[in-house]
């Protein structure tokens, strides 16, 4: 379709403030991350003296890192509607979110949408795939200590192994309460066809908005991470006596997200911020852990019938505009997430102002 008259004067500016972002995103990443690898160097004494401190300050610098992240889908108009539970009741909690995913963007708006949520962020792990280890954030991911994961089928078993081997060696170790899981293992539009073919050859549920999930990273989480009881069997959210330090695992929060007319945000759209102001939607549902069952078997049904939910929240969803109510109540409640502007003024000043430090240092 041929450009008209009137719109080239707002295509000319959509081109100047999509440039205008991208210079100031590639400004961002060259003064904050590097500042923050040089803290971490500077602050090596510290994890030798006192661990919990250093991963404490390293926690709180990548929340800030995640922020102005989140910052720049905020300021482009890219906002989040939560509905379902409230997580802020569990943000001190062991927890882990189980995700749909759908595009880039998706890890853009929980980095959003989380930053109210207390520490959550920076006790935050994260399952991601391994291509992010080579992107401008990899090694702060990689100091951070998140988990890169090669997909395909001849990985599989391999990774699996190195998932429990790095969770026991840096998960307590480093004080990290949430993991963020994506279970179906790629993107929708990827998987979906695959998905769908395994659902008919298997009988298995056939779903649209969302794909079948994998088990095997869930089920690996899970035995590292869930407490033990005296008599051996798992302790849930509500358990008041363990024998470890740590209460361990407590919750599943099974996350869903949805974006309007089913058109996911990817990072290039947060990035230039070409597309109109959108919001993002979503929805929490919190199991204790005591209601997940352990045994592979169990627990793949147990993953299924969530991603079954999850499909029937998503065919709402993209019917009416919004989630159906939860279970006993007659209307659905959604609360608008919020990001202080003065906060991301603050964090933002503080990683120009700590490049310019250690450009001058150096």
């Amino acid at each position: 379709m041929a450009m008209t008259l009137e719109e080239a004067p707002w295509l000319g500016w959509l081109l100047v403030k999509a440039l205008m972002r991208f210079a100031f995103m590639v400004a961002n990443n060259l003064v904050a991350i590097p500042s923050y690898i040089c803290y971490v160097i500077i602050l090596q004494p510290l994890r030798v003296l006192d661990s919990k401190r250093f991963w404490y300050i390293e926690g709180i610098m990548y929340k800030w890192l995640l922020g102005m992240v989140a910052s720049w889908g905020w300021y482009a108009g890219y906002t989040v509607m939560e509905w379902g539970e409230d997580i802020k009741a569990v943000s001190k909690d062991e927890a882990v979110m189980l995700v749909n995913h759908q595009a880039t963007g998706d890890v853009c708006t929980l980095m959003m949408c989380l930053q109210d949520k207390g520490l959550v962020v920076a006790q935050m792990m994260w399952l991601m795939d391994h291509i992010f280890k080579y992107t401008n954030f990899g090694i702060v991911s990689l100091v951070h200590g998140d988990f890169f994961i090669r997909q395909g089928r001849s990985y599989r078993d391999q990774q699996l192994l190195l998932l429990k081997k790095h969770l026991e060696n840096n998960y307590r170790s480093r004080d990290r309460k949430w993991i963020v899981l994506f279970p179906e293992g790629g993107f929708l539009r990827k998987r979906r066809e695959t998905s769908q073919a395994f659902a008919k050859k298997n009988n298995l549920p056939f779903l649209t908005n969302v794909t079948l999930p994998r088990s095997g990273a869930t089920k690996i989480i899970l035995n590292a991470l869930v407490a033990q009881q005296k008599n051996g069997s798992p302790a849930g959210g509500d358990a008041k006596e363990l024998d470890s330090k740590s209460k361990g695992l407590q919750w599943i929060i099974d996350t869903t997200i949805a974006y309007p007319k089913a058109e996911p945000i990817d990072i290039q759209t947060w990035i230039l911020g070409y597309r109109k102001p959108t919001v993002t939607h979503v929805h929490y549902r919190i199991f204790p852990i005591k209601d997940v069952p352990l045994e592979t078997d169990d627990l793949t049904t147990w993953l299924y019938q969530r991603f079954v939910e999850k499909e029937d929240l998503l065919s709402h969803f993209y019917e009416t505009g919004a989630f159906p109510p939860s279970k006993g109540h007659k209307e659905a409640v959604s609360r608008e997430m919020t990001l202080s502007n003065m906060w991301i003024f603050l964090i933002q000043s503080f990683a120009f102002l700590s490049g310019y430090m250690w450009l001058l240092f150096w």
